[in-house]
């Protein structure tokens, strides 16, 4: 190759800036297709070095750490549709450190990317709340703080205050890392054919990260709302903080204003409410005095961030695991406050594959099934309030 890029260079340097003859023209593009060529076949070379010295093991599943060059990535691709570790994977897996070696191969970086977006997709509460992301899964126990009742005092000078200060006092929420699988019906993993997986133009790696991505989103959606925090996360309704209660067939405007003065102003600034869909369609009927709707859409209100509308000028988040408003019962049907601080997710960076060519060979199928790790709390009651439907 460095032949070819000198001859190139030698047929400008002897034009020294004239137009190139006839005769120079064609010996440079000569020159130029060889070059392409050399460079396919070192293409070709590479690539083929990816997919030699296989190695197997009865569920074609090995651990690595994640790494981004390309032959990674192709390497990445060939395991997805073959279930079995090519030299590249095997040198990662070597290379790993602190990773449970029966618990599958640790996705490369892209990949987990792909199933942490579906992970945000679901439930609308997560991307409102605050969220961590740690290299490993051991316990955390995560500072909380709740200082709206302090306040700074006025000195007379060189006379240090008597009165009016307080220390900081700082709680703390231990955060685990709950393991989530991804089944599907039964509790199967997903299946794909081995005539889809050998077509080269199906992608192979969307696929996966979204429909494993999904079946996981689904179940922590539940758990950030409802969990009851005893092995599994617990759930933002689990607040021992302030509620307001809702007594008749539907919210009415007085409810609602009194449930948004139920938090601290200070956390009114950023406050959303938060409920199901089915509840948005009780609260749009609601109209005040004058006849206009209480509920605001994104356009109306003049808002880029707001899909799911405007009430009482707070922005409305839908999250289908919260309970529908329903009169009579003693639901928890939503929440409204500065979620991002009074709630915390915690996340364990690495997402853990398995490829199984192996048990539905017969059959002419794939089985994959991803593990992630994760946790939830509230970190803040003060920072929000519930809003409960009265049993009466």
């Amino acid at each position: 190759m460095e032949e070819i890029l000198a001859a190139l260079q030698a047929i400008l340097d002897e034009a020294n800036g004239r137009e190139l003859t006839d005769e120079e023209v064609a010996r440079f593009e000569e020159l130029e297709g060889k070059l392409t060529a050399v460079q396919r076949s070192e293409d070709m070379r590479a690539r083929l070095k990816s997919y030699q010295e296989p190695i197997r093991n009865d569920v074609g599943v090995h651990v690595g750490t994640a790494k981004s060059d390309d032959t990674l990535e192709r390497a990445f691709n060939h395991y997805l549709r073959t279930g079995v570790e090519n030299q590249d994977l095997a040198e990662l897996r070597a290379q790993s450190v602190g990773t449970d070696s029966a618990g599958g191969f640790t996705v490369p970086e892209t990949f987990r990317n792909k199933i942490t977006e579906r992970l945000l997709a679901f439930g609308g509460l997560a991307p409102e709340v605050e969220t961590i992301t740690t290299s490993s899964g051991e316990t955390l126990r995560w500072p909380t703080l709740d200082d709206t009742a302090n306040s700074g005092v006025i000195a007379t000078e060189n006379t240090a205050p008597a009165s009016g200060g307080a220390d900081l006092v700082f709680g703390e929420v231990t955060l685990g890392a709950h393991k989530y699988v991804a089944p599907g019906a039964g509790n199967l993993p997903l299946r794909v054919s081995v005539e889809l997986l050998q077509d080269s133009a199906f992608d192979i790696q969307g696929l996966i990260s979204r429909k494993l991505g999904e079946r996981i989103a689904r179940a922590q959606a539940v758990d950030w709302v409802t969990g009851t925090g005893t092995g599994e996360p617990e759930g933002i309704i689990q607040s021992t903080g302030a509620s307001q209660t809702f007594a008749g067939a539907a919210p009415t405007k007085d409810e609602l204003i009194d449930a948004l003065h139920t938090v601290d102003p200070d956390y009114r600034s950023g406050a959303v409410w938060v409920f199901n869909d089915t509840t948005l369609s009780l609260i749009r009927k609601m109209e005040d005095t004058t006849g206009r709707p209480l509920w605001q859409s994104q356009a109306d209100a003049g808002l880029q961030d707001a899909p799911g509308g405007v009430l009482l000028g707070h922005r409305v988040v839908i999250d289908q695991a919260f309970a529908d408003y329903t009169d009579a019962s003693s639901n928890t049907w939503g929440v409204f406050g500065h979620v991002r601080e009074g709630y915390i997710i915690r996340r364990v960076r690495d997402v853990t594959l398995i490829v199984n060519p192996y048990s539905r060979a017969n059959e002419g199928q794939v089985e994959y099934t991803v593990w992630a790790r994760a946790d939830g709390a509230v970190q803040n009651v003060n920072a929000y309030s519930l809003l409960v439907n009265d049993a009466v």
